[in-house]
């Protein structure tokens, strides 16, 4: 089995623990105090999320700018503590348009296929800032690289950009849920990019993590507010682009691998999605109830113990991510055993599912009175 990497980072030789401390502070800190100014802004600007059909978790209309706030407690951090390099510019740029194009979509229901189309020119930008996946390279020969046809690389790049960015965005609906997974998968990587002395990506990651923690005294159950898509698309984004960096200084195995453990959870509850509309003849980007957050308070669990139960899930294979860039396999082999069980019981619990259904049903009826 081949794998994919970049291996860049930000020039950063020397990190302590007091310097990792201030970035999470810093991050979180500037978050927590805009986040306030974000509530007070958005009915002002129109950025609420009404409820208007069973799907959502919500009963009253709720402020969707808390994404401004992360956007600048992150972005600030990069500023703060990051010397401004090429990379760090295609981050932070491709960020900036990415939170745009949020926000545009809050305001104003950007059509999917035009927000599909910005999302591609925004990892079009890290290409061209040369944040990119440029070759593969076999675990069993860890010596041989093959490296991609500028077109193959710039492919890959993109659907890994894309991918991320959307599986965060579609795993935001629940309070609390797409900040906490973000703030546990940042940290996991941020440690293990530190343990292997790539210590740019170790700030930056901590900046997300910081940026996200400060949110979420706000936006966990009960919420006074939303990130909306301006969030869930800007910390995906930052997730996607700074995973490209590799937290290794050699191209291995592990290095892709990693980042798709942290990630397990929100790629795959996407594959599903996918998986499962495609074979209910469903457009994929339509929105349904049945994501693993959906089928977890299906199952009884309410709001706030079935974000606790993701939360679990993802620490479970940061955790997993952790000891695999240890070499520890059979510990890895383990965690990942035990959330991927997990995973598999709530998706195709079959209380959850014909509860799910029965909702469906129920929309579908009101659908009709409304019409």
């Amino acid at each position: 089995m081949d794998t994919v990497t970049g291996i860049f980072d930000f020039g950063i030789t020397q990190l302590t623990i007091l310097q990792m401390v201030k970035v999470f502070i810093t991050g979180a800190a500037i978050t927590a105090v805009m986040t306030p100014v974000a509530i007070w802004l958005a009915p002002k600007i129109g950025a609420v999320d009404i409820p208007k059909d069973g799907r959502r978790m919500h009963t009253k209309p709720m402020p969707r700018f808390g994404g401004m706030a992360m956007f600048i407690g992150i972005t600030v951090s990069l500023f703060i503590y990051l010397p401004i390099s090429q990379r760090v510019s295609g981050v932070i740029v491709g960020g900036i348009l990415i939170f745009i194009v949020g926000i545009i979509d809050d305001l104003k229901n950007m059509p999917a296929k035009v927000k599909f189309i910005c999302q591609i020119g925004c990892a079009t930008v890290l290409y061209m800032f040369n944040i990119r996946i440029l070759h593969i390279s076999n675990p069993f020969d860890q010596s041989h690289l093959i490296f991609f046809h500028p077109a193959v690389s710039f492919l890959v790049t993109v659907i890994w950009v894309v991918g991320v960015t959307n599986t965060i965005n579609l795993i935001d609906g629940l309070d609390g849920l797409a900040a906490g997974v973000s703030a546990i998968s940042a940290v996991a990587i941020a440690y293990v990019a530190y343990i292997h002395g790539v210590y740019g990506v170790t700030i930056a990651m901590l900046a997300v993590a910081g940026g996200a923690a400060g949110f979420l005294p706000y936006n966990f159950n009960p919420a006074k507010i939303f990130m909306g898509d301006g969030g869930s698309l800007f910390l995906g984004f930052m997730l996607a682009s700074l995973s490209i960096i590799s937290p290794f200084k050699s191209a291995t195995f592990v290095a892709i691998i990693v980042p798709v453990f942290v990630l397990a959870v929100p790629i795959f509850d996407t594959l599903f999605a996918i998986l499962r509309r495609a074979i209910n003849k469903r457009p994929i980007m339509e929105a349904d109830k049945g994501h693993l957050h959906h089928r977890i308070v299906a199952a009884g669990f309410g709001q706030r113990r079935a974000v606790l139960t993701i939360y679990a899930i993802s620490g479970v294979m940061g955790v997993a991510a952790i000891t695999l860039s240890r070499q520890l396999k059979v510990e890895t082999v383990l965690l990942v055993f035990i959330a991927v069980t997990l995973i598999y019981v709530f998706l195709t619990d079959s209380h959850s599912v014909d509860l799910v259904h029965a909702a469906k049903g129920k929309n579908n009826i009101q659908e009709d009175k409304d019409k």
